[in-house]
């Protein structure tokens, strides 16, 4: 399996904002972090709901983990650009296509464990990021790119829910429908010529 991995922020109104603006003040807005993962052909495979501050690397392993397939390659933007992200992949054997953060260096070590991403920042440097992103595969972001409009032009940009619980459901429920969607009726692609 080819991993893609991302995250979005939806917004919600919280139980304090939400009464608050129920009784005449004005509620703040508060946002959750969806972070998906979804297969080569765009179906959502693992997905979490989180606190709009979190880490997306952190994030990012608990989604590695919550695949079952074996990972042949996994692939996300440069907010997973950590030792702790590489090594979630390097246990399932997978390859790491991440752009190294710009200011990215060879570590210095020997032994390295950071072997695999010392190998894409010399490669970076050596043909340039754009070039890079080519030859890697890394546009492939583009699928879970499009799992999120989907799912923000379907479902909505915002959660229902107030409680924490009920939103992370909520999240669930509305990526199983995606899918489905997707197995019933797969969207048709075709260029637009303008």
């Amino acid at each position: 399996m080819h991993l893609v991995i991302d995250s979005s922020g939806l917004s919600f109104v919280g139980e304090g904002e939400w009464a608050a603006a129920k009784h005449g003040a004005r509620g703040k807005r508060g946002w959750r972090k969806l972070h998906l993962g979804v297969d080569a052909a765009g179906v959502i495979v693992a997905q979490t709901l989180t606190d709009g501050n979190a880490d997306d690397a952190t994030a990012g392993i608990q989604l590695i983990d919550e695949v079952t397939d074996d990972i042949e390659r996994i692939t996300a933007d440069a907010a997973y650009d950590t030792l702790a992200f590489y090594d979630a992949a390097a246990v399932r054997g997978a390859d790491v296509v991440v752009p190294p953060t710009r200011n990215a260096a060879v570590s210095q070590r020997r032994k390295s464990r950071w072997v695999a991403r010392d190998r894409t920042v010399r490669r970076v440097k050596e043909l340039g990021r754009r070039r890079w992103k080519r030859d890697s595969g890394y546009y492939r972001q583009a699928r879970v790119e499009n799992a999120f409009f989907r799912y923000k032009t379907i479902i909505g940009s915002r959660l229902r829910a107030r409680d924490g619980r009920a939103q992370a459901v909520e999240a669930l429920l509305a990526c199983n429908v995606l899918n489905r969607m997707t197995e019933i009726a797969p969207p048709d692609s075709f260029p637009v010529r303008v």
